[in-house]
């Protein structure tokens, strides 16, 4: 592969964060409990009191091992509740852990900043960071069709057609790579692992298939290896842009 770590981060910190949020994915349920919710505001209450410029948010979510972008949620949903006396609407919940700024209680507002910057795998700061990269690749992957000369249309051209639910690509004249038709090309700036895939084929890869054809999906930082066994129900895996492609120009040429 020609990408440099520079531009692109090594693999393994992609992995270490999947191993992170299934590690959450299991325990926090059990954070969202009324109960479990209202121990931990009240725990923050009491010592945002006793010292309010101690990131306490922060030393609470790691004490329970919580993701702190998630701890920072929970107590600012809890305390919205007070303020408005009934559930906060998502869009002023999102709105104020993006813009910490936006809480009216500065000391709960410098606490969901430092849960923000200080969380790897959640969080608005995350979300912008992995939206960041995924365009990059996408940018990557586009430069490299040009390159090769092959004629696409991207997401953005598809919406713009009526298409709803659409991979980053799609071929207007199809591609063979290692022996299979590819009609379209999904960019995964991700690890591939068992249960991301698995979402990813239910949510948009067999979508893609019903709607396009076969398709190859890119899985920038790699993927585990015994996940490639739909190739020949038509979605193949790689970890970079493909280099033994097959035009249909290059199979008239040999005929």
């Amino acid at each position: 592969m020609d990408r440099t770590t520079e531009t692109y981060p090594p693999v393994y910190e992609d992995a270490e964060g999947k191993i992170s949020q299934k590690r959450t994915k299991r325990t926090i349920s059990r954070h969202h409990t009324p109960d479990v919710i209202e121990s931990h505001y009240q725990r923050y209450l009491s010592k945002a009191k006793a010292h309010p410029t101690a990131p306490i948010l922060l030393e609470l979510a790691n004490e329970v091992a919580l993701s702190p972008a998630l701890m920072a949620r929970i107590i600012l949903d809890r305390f919205l509740q007070d303020l408005e006396g009934g559930m906060p609407s998502k869009t002023v919940l999102n709105s104020m852990l993006k813009e910490p700024s936006l809480i009216p209680d500065q000391t709960l507002a410098n606490n969901v900043y430092q849960c923000t910057i200080n969380d790897c795998c959640y969080g608005p700061l995350v979300d912008c960071i992995k939206h960041s990269i995924g365009q990059e690749h996408e940018v990557l992957l586009r430069d490299k069709l040009r390159e090769r000369n092959l004629s696409f249309l991207d997401e953005n051209q598809l919406r713009a057609m009526g298409y709803d639910k659409t991979p980053d690509i799609i071929l207007e004249v199809p591609i063979a790579v290692e022996g299979h038709t590819v009609h379209w090309i999904e960019s995964k700036a991700s690890f591939g692992d068992d249960h991301s895939h698995r979402t990813y084929l239910n949510e948009q890869f067999w979508s893609y298939w019903n709607r396009f054809g076969p398709g190859l999906v890119i899985y920038w930082y790699g993927f585990i290896g015994e996940l490639d066994c739909q190739r020949d129900r038509g979605i193949l895996l790689k970890d970079c842009f493909p280099t033994d492609i097959v035009t249909l120009c290059h199979t008239a040429l040999q005929d």
